[in-house]
C-alpha cells in the first residue's frame, strides 16, 4: 500500500477552513434552481474553489508573493459573500444559511488576514 504524499500547504488550517467552504459552497448550490446553473451556481462554486486554490498557489512561494495570493483569496470570499446574499434574496437559502455562510466567511476572511500580517513581519 502507498503512503499519501502531503504537500506542505495541506497543513495550513485556513486551506482546510478554506476546503470545508467548498464543500458547503457545493451542497447549497444544489439547492438553486437549475435556471441558475451557468450563473450564480457556476460564479459561487468558482469563487468558493478560489479561495482554497490561491491559499495552495501562493504557499511555499516568496512572502510577498503569497501575499499577493492571499489578497485574490479575501476577494474571492468578499464575492462568496454576495453570491450568499443574492441567493438568500432569490429565496434559494434561508437566512440561517445565509447567516452561517457569512459566519464562515468571516472567519476564512479573518485567518486569512491574520496570515498576511503575519507574512508582513
Amino acid at each position: 500500500m502507498e503512503e499519501e504524499v502531503k504537500f506542505k500547504f495541506e497543513e495550513l488550517q485556513v486551506y482546510q477552513k478554506a476546503l470545508d467552504f467548498v464543500d458547503i459552497a457545493y451542497e447549497l448550490a444544489l439547492l438553486f434552481p437549475k435556471s441558475e446553473i451557468y450563473n450564480l451556481t457556476s460564479q459561487y462554486k468558482r469563487a468558493a474553489v478560489s479561495i482554497a486554490l490561491n491559499i495552495a498557489e501562493g504557499a511555499g512561494d516568496t512572502n510577498a508573493q503569497f501575499n499577493r495570493f492571499l489578497q485574490i483569496a479575501i476577494d474571492s470570499v468578499k464575492e462568496c459573500v454576495v453570491c450568499s446574499t443574492i441567493a438568500f434574496r432569490q429565496k434559494y437559502i434561508t437566512k440561517k444559511q445565509e447567516l452561517e455562510n457569512r459566519g464562515k466567511l468571516a472567519e476564512l476572511s479573518k485567518m486569512i488576514s491574520s496570515l498576511q500580517k503575519y507574512l508582513r513581519k
